[in-house]
């Protein structure tokens, strides 16, 4: 196998063969390519594509680059979600212990944050003594003892997609319809998944910012994924402003706790996990209808047993386990917390929920490059939703910073993202359709 004929013909628009595929990635896995024959190979397949073939072959090669996850002593229904990425999306870490106390079996395998959006495991890694890469045998019993485990890649799980997807963060190369396909159902399908629940992000926050191309990326996960033998569907869900009131690391793990512990509710990103715990408990046939699975979604987060199961998780993987009763104690505060005053009295009608997420990364919530190290106590909090009316001068967001100067090109940059208007806007609604 030549790499670089490979990248040629992928280039100049050739259909690459399984085969072809496959050496490629077993290389890249076995650390025998550099990063500009991983980021020329990205680059190709961004501007050619893939034929719904070579999609697959290159999902199956990616999974089959490490080892696959066996749960045969598990009694219950295994099953996931994945997000493609957004501000201030930190569904994952709620709707895992939702669904384990609604009974389900959750191996989540997250990633960092890539492009200008949030990363999972960044926001795990605010907490002290998290383990994000545990050993497989108490990867298996936290899923086991706890219903879920919210980890990172380790390196014998699809090792060929940790590396491109390190890659392709600083090559412009994230937003490929199958090279997102492939780096999501890797792992997917390395984990030993049952059921499988995609939120596909569209909107300016989003990399596909174009509904038509979100429904043809939801289509694409859906068809390889069931196709591969995992049960699969897609919602595709608003990106036109940050999910959540926060965006950054250990802001939007307070969140987390918040909503866990019911001090946060009827909310956008409410909506969005009951609608996703819905989903994951009809797919894995623990409940048979919408209604029902949402009822059971509500009762385990009222009742304190999602709450529980969060800080049993997280106490087995090595972190405090009264977190959520005691946040303060182990979450670190950025130095300087600096309100953003509204620029004008009006509406909140838009705003660039991009911009928002790039801001965080100059901040330091995030990387340029792949090896630089991520400030967990910076971003933005108590952001106000689009439709909310505000006065000139009353604080439309905080900003949490490492000093004053980061702090004022933040607070003025994050005022220049949202566009406020004399008129009521008509908002879109958060979820916007099934695949």
């Amino acid at each position: 196998m030549i790499p670089q004929e490979i990248i040629r013909r992928k280039r100049d628009g050739d259909e690459l063969d399984a085969a072809d595929i496959s050496s490629f990635i077993a290389a890249l896995a076995a650390g025998q390519l550099s990063e500009g024959q991983i980021g020329a190979f990205a680059m190709a397949v961004w501007f050619k594509g893939m034929s719904r073939a070579e999609i697959v072959a290159l999902t199956l090669a990616m999974a089959d680059s490490g080892n696959r996850l066996q749960w045969t002593d598990i009694d219950r229904p295994i099953a996931d979600k994945h997000s493609t990425g957004g501000v201030g999306d930190n569904v994952s870490l709620m709707l895992a212990p939702i669904a384990a106390a609604c009974g389900l079996a959750v191996p989540m395998i997250s990633g960092r944050g890539l492009g200008h959006t949030g990363g999972t495991l960044d926001k795990l890694e605010s907490i002290p003594g998290y383990i994000i890469t545990p050993d497989a045998n108490l990867f298996h019993k936290v899923v086991k003892e706890a219903g879920c485990a919210i980890i990172g890649q380790t390196g014998t799980l699809a090792p060929a997609d940790g590396r491109l997807y390190a890659v392709r963060d600083v090559t412009a190369t994230v937003d490929s319809i199958p090279l997102i396909t492939a780096s999501i159902l890797s792992k997917k399908l390395a984990a030993g998944l049952e059921t499988l629940v995609l939120d596909v992000k569209v909107g300016n926050g989003a990399f596909m910012a174009d509904r038509g191309q979100a429904e043809i990326l939801a289509q694409s996960l859906v068809e390889v994924a069931n196709g591969a033998g995992v049960k699969t569907s897609a919602l595709i869900t608003d990106m036109n402003q940050p999910l959540a009131d926060s965006a950054g690391n250990a802001v939007e793990m307070r969140n987390c706790l918040d909503f866990l512990a019911g001090r946060k509710k009827d909310t956008r990103l409410e909506t969005v996990v009951l609608a996703f715990a819905a989903e994951m408990l009809v797919k894995s046939g623990i409940a048979a209808s919408s209604d029902e699975a949402e009822t059971k979604a509500r009762r385990a987060l009222s009742s304190g047993k999602a709450a529980e199961v969060f800080a049993r998780m997280v106490s087995m993987l090595g972190g405090p386990a009264d977190l959520i009763e005691n946040p303060d104690r182990y979450l670190a505060r950025a130095p300087i917390e600096k309100p953003v005053p509204a620029a004008r009295s009006g509406w909140l009608a838009a705003c660039d929920a991009r911009g928002i997420g790039v801001s965080v990364i100059d901040l330091g919530g995030g990387r340029r490059h792949p090896a630089d190290r991520i400030d967990h106590r910076v971003g933005f909090s108590e952001l106000l939703p689009l439709g909310t009316r505000v006065n000139a001068g009353e604080p439309i967001a905080l900003v949490h910073a490492a000093d004053e100067a980061a702090a004022e090109r933040a607070a003025t940059a994050l005022a220049t993202h949202y566009r406020i208007t004399e008129d009521r806007p008509e908002l879109t609604p958060v979820i916007a359709g099934l695949v």
